[in-house]
Order: C-alpha cells, then sequence, then structure tokens
C-alpha cells in the first residue's frame, strides 16, 4: 500500500510540471518552490534536498560555462565562424544544411553547446541573408547538430555531466571521457544524414526584409585601410562581400589621392586602398576587427588586438559650447585631449560622405569611441558633450589571448580524457588559469554562468531523491520491468528511453535526467543488467530533445532569430526524435545486453 509520500510526492510534482508548462512562473522559481514543499512534507530530508548544490556533475557544469565563456572572449569560438563561413557559397539547400551540421556537432562534442550555438546565431544569419536564403533554413539544423554532437562526449553536453554526477553520487562508477561516445557518435550521425536528407523538405522558409540604410537611420561613418593581409585584395568589390553588407554602406574608396565614388561593384580592391563606411555601431565594431582591414588614422592603435576589459566603447553627443565645434577631427587633438579614439561620427539627418579625419565636427554630432573604462567617468559632466553613454558591447582581446585560450582547452581536454584528473578538477585547473591568464574576469564569470541553469540541475537533484524516497520509482520501474517480460531486455531500455523523452516535451533535459535517473537505476536493479546501460539510455534519451523548442536551451535560442512557429519544431523534430531513438537503443542493445 502506498504512504501518504508517495501521493504527496506526485501531487506535487504535478503541479510543478503543469505550472512550467503553462510558463507561469520561471523554471528555477518552480524547482526551489517544489523543493521546500517536499521537505515540508517529510518526502526528503534538508541534506537530501540541497546535496545537488555541491553534485561533481553541477559543479563541473558551472565551471565548464566559465571555460566557454573564456573561449567566447577572446575570439576562440569565432575563429570557428570564421572557418565555417570562409569558403564560398555551396550549391544546393541541404548542402549548406551539412556545410553548417557537421562542424557545428565536432565543435559541440567538446565544448558547451549553449554559448557555442548562441555564437552561431548572429553568424548564421548574417551569412544566409548575405547568400539571400531564409536562417530559418538553417538555425534549426544548427541547434540540433549541436545537441547531436554533445552526445558523443562526457562534456558534450551538461545533460551527460549530470547523469555522470548523479552515478559518482550513488556510489556507482561515473561514465569515461568516451564511454557514451560508442553510442553518441552513431545516434549523432544519423541525425546529421537525417538532417541533409529531410532538412531542405521539413523546414520552413521564411525570410526577413533586409535592413537596409535610409536617410533616417542612425549611421556612423569609419574609414579602413586595405593591408596585405586583406584575403579579398584583386577581387572586386562583388566578390569580396563588401557590396549588399546587412547594415553597411561602402560609399568610396580613396586610390592614391584620388576619389572613386561611388564604388562600383566591379571595382577591384587593391592593397592601400581607403574604404569609407556608413553603418550601425554594432557592424562598425564588428567590421573593423576583419583581418587586413586597418583603422585610418589611428594606424598605431589596433583594434584588432584591445581587450575589452580595459577599454569599452561609447557614444559622446558633441554640445554646443564645446572646443571641438568647428574643428576637423585631425586638428582636434581628440586623443590626446580625452584620451579616446574615434571610430566613425554620426550626424543626424545627413550622410557624411568624408575621411574621418576630414570631418569638421558641428554640435549634435554623435561620437563613436573607443576609451577606457574611466572615460566616462572623466567626461560625463563636461560641457564639451551633451551626453556620454555605452555602446555596443564586442568582446575583443590580444590574439594571443585566442590561442591561450584554446591551449589551455586543449590541456583540460588531455586531462580529462587520459583519467590523468577528474574531470572536475581539470575543468576547475583550466579556468583557474584563464582567470589567471585574464582570458576571462571575475566579473564576467558573473555574466557567462548560467545561474538559472544551475539552480534548476540541483534543484532536479533534490526532486529525484523525492522520487526514490516515495517509492514513485520502484513503481514506474515495476512497470518498465514488465516490459522485459513481454520484449526482452529491450523492452525495459525501451521503456526508460520513451519515458525520459515524453517527460523531455515538458521540461528541460537536465531536468528530466535529474528526475528519471532514480527509475532508471531502479529499473537496471530489477533486472539484474547494470546501470550504466540505464544510465547511457537516460543521458542520450534526455539529449535527444528535438520536438518542442521548450526541450532544450538552444532550441529556445533559435526559436526567435529563426522566425518559427512551435509546429515547426514538431514537424521535423518529431521524426528526428524517432529515427534517432531507434539507433540508441538497438546501439545500447548491441554494445551491453
Amino acid at each position: 500500500m502506498h504512504t501518504f509520500q508517495f501521493y504527496y510526492t506526485i501531487l506535487i510534482l504535478a503541479i510543478a510540471i503543469f505550472v512550467i508548462a503553462k510558463e507561469w512562473l520561471q523554471a528555477e522559481v518552480v524547482f526551489f518552490g517544489a523543493l521546500i514543499t517536499l521537505i515540508i512534507g517529510k518526502t526528503i530530508t534538508v541534506n537530501e534536498a540541497f546535496a545537488g548544490f555541491s553534485n561533481q556533475g553541477m559543479l563541473t557544469i558551472g565551471i565548464l560555462f566559465v571555460v566557454a565563456g573564456a573561449l567566447y572572449n577572446t575570439g576562440a569560438l569565432e575563429l570557428f565562424n570564421v572557418l565555417l563561413f570562409s569558403r564560398g557559397k555551396s550549391k544546393g539547400i541541404s548542402r549548406q544544411i551539412l556545410r553548417i551540421s557537421f562542424p557545428t556537432a565536432a565543435a559541440s562534442a567538446f565544448t558547451n553547446n549553449t554559448p557555442l550555438v548562441a555564437m552561431m546565431i548572429p553568424t548564421v544569419r548574417s551569412w544566409a541573408e548575405k547568400q539571400d536564403l531564409a536562417p530559418s533554413k538553417f538555425l534549426i539544423p544548427a541547434s540540433y547538430a549541436a545537441i547531436l554532437g554533445g552526445m558523443c562526449t562526457l562534456i558534450g553536453t551538461s545533460t551527460t555531466l549530470v547523469v555522470h554526477g548523479l552515478l559518482i553520487e550513488s556510489g556507482e562508477p561515473g561514465f569515461s571521457f568516451f564511454e557514451i561516445s560508442k553510442v553518441g557518435v552513431p545516434v549523432a550521425l544519423t541525425g546529421l544524414i537525417f538532417l541533409w536528407i529531410f532538412g531542405n523538405r521539413l523546414l520552413p522558409d521564411r525570410k526577413e526584409p533586409i535592413v537596409k540604410l535610409g536617410e533616417n537611420t542612425r549611421e556612423f561613418v569609419i574609414g579602413l585601410k586595405v593591408t596585405a593581409a586583406y584575403k579579398n585584395i584583386g577581387k572586386t568589390i562583388e566578390e569580396g562581400k563588401l557590396r549588399h553588407l546587412k547594415g553597411l554602406f561602402l560609399f568610396q574608396i580613396v586610390r592614391n589621392g584620388d576619389v572613386i565614388a561611388p564604388a562600383g561593384p566591379d571595382e577591384r580592391i587593391r592593397e592601400g586602398d581607403r574604404l569609407f563606411f556608413t553603418g550601425l555601431p554594432k557592424t562598425i565594431l564588428e567590421l573593423q576587427r576583419t583581418p587586413g582591414l586597418q583603422l585610418i588614422k589611428e594606424s598605431s592603435f589596433d583594434l584588432k588586438r584591445y581587450d575589452s576589459d580595459r577599454v569599452k566603447t561609447y557614444e559622446a553627443v558633441v554640445s554646443p559650447s564645446s572646443p571641438l565645434v568647428g574643428k576637423n577631427v585631425r586638428e582636434s587633438n581628440f586623443r590626446s585631449t580625452y584620451g579616446a579614439v574615434i571610430i566613425a561620427i554620426h550626424r543626424n539627418g545627413e550622410r557624411i560622405r568624408k575621411k574621418i579625419g576630414d570631418v569638421v565636427l558641428h554640435s549634435g554630432d554623435t561620437l563613436l569611441l573607443l576609451a577606457d573604462h574611466a572615460f566616462i567617468k572623466r567626461w560625463y559632466h563636461s560641457n564639451d558633450f551633451y551626453l556620454i553613454s555605452n555602446s555596443e558591447v564586442v568582446p575583443s582581446k590580444p590574439q594571443w589571448q585566442m590561442y591561450y585560450s584554446i591551449a589551455v582547452f586543449l590541456g583540460m581536454i588531455v586531462l580529462a580524457a587520459s583519467g590523468m584528473l577528474p574531470l572536475v578538477v581539470a575543468a576547475g585547473l583550466a579556468a583557474l588559469l584563464l582567470v589567471m591568464g585574464r582570458s576571462i574576469s571575475p566579473a564576467q564569470i558573473r555574466h557567462v554562468v548560467d545561474w538559472k541553469v544551475l539552480i534548476v540541475i540541483a534543484c532536479a537533484f533534490g526532486l529525484a531523491a523525492a522520487i526514490q524516497n516515495s517509492g514513485l520509482a520502484d513503481m514506474i520501474a515495476a512497470g518498465l520491468v514488465s516490459m522485459k517480460q513481454w520484449f526482452g531486455t529491450i523492452g525495459a531500455i525501451t521503456g526508460v528511453y520513451v519515458v525520459t523523452s515524453l517527460t523531455n516535451l515538458i521540461i528541460t533535459s537536465n531536468a528530466t535526467a535529474a528526475l528519471l535517473f532514480p527509475v532508471a537505476i531502479s529499473t537496471a536493479a530489477a533486472t539484474g543488467l547494470g546501470f550504466h546501460p540505464f544510465a547511457i539510455t537516460l543521458a542520450i534519451a534526455a539529449a535527444a530533445s528535438f520536438a518542442t523548442p521548450i526541450s532544450y536551451q538552444t532550441n529556445l535560442m533559435v526559436y526567435g532569430p529563426g522566425g518559427y512557429k512551435f509546429k515547426d519544431y514538431l514537424k521535423i523534430g518529431i521524426p528526428l526524435q524517432i529515427v534517432t531513438a531507434v539507433i540508441a537503443i538497438g546501439m545500447i542493445d548491441k554494445l551491453y545486453l
């Protein structure tokens, strides 16, 4: 006969899942509330409730957020984007999906997929629009590829790390670095082939109107010099992708003192050319980081080597009483006077078609500046400017920092994969070295760590203890064990996989893995088949979250930027989930049972 705690736990979990599904409250609030309620109902002790906050898996996920943040901060992840999109246009949507998905899956196997997808979203959208293609054809594949790649190693996805941490906590050996690869790699390859063959047919074709600069757009002007390092020397403006830029307009070229305006699409780019663009602040800041393009006038100040922890961008409006009014930028000695570099200039209602150094400053001009963090304190109350505000944030570090962060990351992989150090220790050492090397600052750590995800995971461990203590896990396990009698050992594995997949439709993969871990372990104990086959089943089933946008964080991240509807995920995600389930169950049965 079931106890009070059994029915109480079912009620609390049902309410929690219903509230999350309705999106009435944020998941971390709901889970924490459920945890407190279960303590009050004496289903779990205080120690059991909060044991998840010190779990190895949860701590490892938190530390890997820091490592991934440093890779993003130093441009190492951006280097992946450059390699991915630097080649010419592929033929056919399916080949382009393949071009994006395979490298994304490979990268996701060794780094957290959340920052990877976050970094890819603007790049994929920009690339698709330049190719006159719909971003909706590529953003879901990017998310799915990151999920598939994450199944291939221990650190590829936080879901596997959650199961790994729970195994250790229950007294079992955790996963080795490549243990899940035996199942994850075939599943990933199958999923990627599915996207290649069916992606174009099942994904929507939704294009946004291309942003064009008009007379009322908040434009700035910037001048860049073409150096020998620029890869498009000798190509036409059209071939060099400098025409139809989103949010940018190349309005003139200065070559050996001669002005070429307008700059036609067939004009060839030569070393020493000075290119003048008008554009939006963010696009200008990204453009000046292009290898081989150097900011004119401030050639001694290499914008590709500045440290965004020490130097940041501002927008300052010139006041009527400013000594800058009536002077051109070259005469103003702006850098020595204000300790800042003018990157670009905006004049409301007028498109400036001059070199920055020759622009005569007017009252009301907005200057896009690069200066140290104290600039705003020094000049905020000055009569020289109407207003000073922070501008776009584009993370930047000296180039050696990128190579340093990659070396530290690879060292972490080697230490963890070889078994020389436990993963949590190897990740902790990597994070420490990255902070000491200033690849990421302590202040930035507060922003790169997704605290909401960590709270959900930690609370889910406590809820998993409630499922175990109340007898709910044993009851579900008994039902799954009965499937073994009808369908053999593969029946029990299939039961765990299906229950996990269905739960994953309404709550996140990390929470699903933690909640159903007791069920998987109870089923393993009842069948006598060993814990690891069921733990791997749970990890793969929880990670293979394709059918809804809410089931995995990267799916939700591309939802808005791709212009998707809920049904778009169902249309391509359900078939993909079924295909990957068949391969995963078959591989687990062959390898373990």
